[in-house]
């Protein structure tokens, strides 16, 4: 069993200068993790949207970040308070300082520009690079707290204790490789072990140079399936779901991006005609496209599918039903004018919201492969899968939304390139910024280190030159990750040859 001293274990053999106890420990993390650059940065990388964007104020990846630590913590608290210590101990342990700290670092990895920059980051190192296991944030996430940042006298990384490493670690396997077999071969796949485009996982946690520091966490807790997650981070990974199912739709709703009538009738359509809806065949549901009603048994169909061991009919409708009535009739019908009455009826509902769902949480012996350890309950999670709907159909998919986005992977395969043909000129190479030689410098070490431990995980890419394109992709990728979105913007304008800011302090 996976001792209270080997979920305490810092990464290196660096002292930590706090009273003894396991909580101390903890909380030594948690603080490191606060006081890192990467978590100040969050406040300027967008969630959806950007402030310049709406009239209003909308989350970025900062306040995402507090609201998640503050629903993991109640979680936690809650679990440890209900749970038998032996239940919770069989499983790993779980730690609410933990879940805080998982919390606190799960959008470290996010680059500028939110997913939109995650996408282009991947088809980046995929295509111009050659990295097989091209970009992810929760990847990114992994190397920033192990490797990228610094921490005093120590090497690369924060120096975090087994237990917090872990925390972040939803999907505990690599792209393709580790384990053997790999998840997106089993007979029944975990959530984000499907194969993507580019054959191999579509949601993983450690690229090749990063994947034997996620071997060595894991072997902390030889009582937790390797399928599924430690405790804290199935604490970490539900308050997230919950914080984001919630509070982006109070952002639109505040933007006016919400409109009653294109909601209220997709939810009143549905709701009269789920019998016909059920009848309808598959391709024909696909050509209605934005008819109303069409979303949301799209959605059913789709839970049905690939969540099963979770999904019942009568828990669907009831959550549209009672997500229609509290949020859509009772929100969103009254357009938002800026009043305190106004903010009092969202942040009634939005606090409401997170009581009952955190109420609603319980741990699992069993989990199946798809499931995880830490649960809502099956009204709850049909509740949350409803509100996410909502801000995916409505938002997501808006055209003018889309537009902006395209822009911006623009600006970031922009920067890529010229940050590649920066370092390919080697009579100007040198002159390139400081932090962006240091990191491909580590990067490049890291698939040194692979290609004679493991060469197989480089699929026959271990030559020098492989390597050198190799630790020069990866650390461009992971410079350009590490931007602000307005340093991404301002980056791309110099890198054109625009006016603005020269002297940046360094970092530029």
């Amino acid at each position: 069993m996976s001792t209270r001293t080997d979920r305490a274990r810092a990464e290196i053999g660096v002292p930590r200068p706090l009273a003894a106890g396991t909580d101390s420990e903890f909380r030594v993390d948690l603080e490191r993790i606060r006081f890192s650059p990467a978590f100040s940065r969050l406040a300027e990388v967008t969630q959806v949207v950007s402030a310049g964007t709406t009239g209003g104020i909308v989350h970025n990846r900062l306040t995402h970040t507090i609201k998640v630590t503050a629903v993991a913590r109640a979680i936690a608290v809650r679990l440890e308070e209900a749970s038998a210590p032996e239940r919770i101990a069989a499983r790993g342990g779980l730690h609410h300082v933990v879940a805080q700290a998982g919390a606190c670092s799960h959008d470290l990895g996010h680059p500028p520009f939110g997913h939109l920059g995650e996408q282009e980051l991947d088809r980046q190192a995929r295509t111009r690079f050659g990295l097989n296991d091209g970009f992810e944030g929760n990847a990114q996430t992994f190397r920033v707290l192990t490797e990228l940042e610094v921490h005093g006298p120590g090497d690369q990384g924060l120096n975090l204790t087994s237990a917090v490493r872990a925390s972040v670690l939803k999907y505990p396997w690599g792209r393709h490789h580790w384990p053997d077999p790999h998840p997106r071969s089993w007979p029944q796949q975990p959530r984000g072990a499907r194969p993507d485009i580019s054959g191999g996982s579509y949601k993983f946690n450690a690229y090749v140079p990063d994947l034997d520091e996620l071997i060595a966490v894991r072997a902390a807790f030889p009582d937790v399936r390797r399928d599924q997650q430690t405790l804290d981070c199935a604490v970490m990974d539900l308050a997230d779901d919950v914080a984001y199912s919630l509070h982006d739709l109070e952002d639109f709703h505040r933007a006016g991006v919400l409109q009653f009538s294109a909601v209220s009738s997709e939810f009143r359509t549905w709701a009269g005609e789920r019998d016909e809806f059920a009848m309808i065949t598959d391709s024909r549901l696909a050509a209605m496209t934005r008819a109303p009603g069409a979303g949301l048994e799209s959605l059913r169909r789709r839970l049905a599918a690939r969540d099963a061991w979770m999904f019942d009919e009568d828990a669907y409708l009831e959550a549209v039903l009672r997500v229609g009535q509290e949020f859509v009739e009772g929100v969103l019908a009254i357009p938002y004018d800026g009043s305190m009455a106004a903010d009092r009826s969202l942040s009634g509902f939005t606090s409401t919201w997170i009581d009952a769902l955190v109420d609603s949480v319980r741990l699992v012996d069993d989990p199946p492969v798809r499931g995880s350890s830490v649960e809502l309950s099956q009204g709850a999670w049909h509740q949350v899968q409803v509100l996410k709907f909502i801000h995916q159909y409505f938002v997501l998919h808006r055209p003018d939304l889309t537009l902006m986005q395209r822009g911006q992977a623009n600006v970031v395969r922009q920067i890529v390139e010229a940050f590649d043909d920066w370092l390919s000129d080697r009579l100007d190479a040198t002159r390139a910024p400081r932090r962006l030689l240091d990191l491909v410098a580590t990067a490049t070490e890291g698939y040194r280190r692979v290609a004679r431990r493991h060469p197989d995980w480089l699929d026959g890419m271990t030559s020098r030159e492989d390597v050198l394109r190799m630790g020069r992709g990866r650390g461009i990728i992971d410079y350009v990750a590490g931007m602000t979105d307005h340093q991404a913007e301002a980056t791309a304008s110099r890198l054109r040859g625009g006016s603005g800011l020269l002297w940046g302090g360094g970092s530029v």
